[in-house]
């Protein structure tokens, strides 16, 4: 499907509302967590000096865990109401792997 077609397709179909907007950001978030959770982790066997990725890892996890949280809590219907509780579960999901990951890395740095 061509890329100017997708864009008035989603306008028309209701796209993306206020109600999946946040917790699809809470779950990017997570997954940007989760990614340098582990690259942390990765390069804490190698290299010892990790903690400023597994401190932003660990305050992604976390952003994207609250954030997550408070809208499951907060949302009124089940899944298919277009409320966004799906993208509320992915992302305390993610943001609970990348807290751990995150916290595995800062211990394996404060080791070494």
């Amino acid at each position: 499907m061509n890329t100017l077609m997708l864009i008035p397709t989603l306008v028309a179909a209701g796209g993306i509302g206020s109600g999946r907007l946040l917790p699809t950001a809470a779950a990017v978030l997570g997954l940007v967590g989760v990614v340098l959770g582990s690259l942390a982790l990765a390069r804490s066997r190698r290299l010892g000096n990790t903690r400023g990725g597994a401190i932003g890892a660990s305050v992604l996890g976390l952003t994207s865990l609250v954030i997550g949280g408070l809208h499951a809590a907060n949302s009124a219907g089940s899944f298919g109401t277009g409320n966004g509780l799906a993208g509320a579960i992915v992302a305390i999901a993610l943001g609970v792997v990348g807290m751990v990951l995150g916290g595995l890395a800062l211990a394996r740095s404060r080791r070494t």
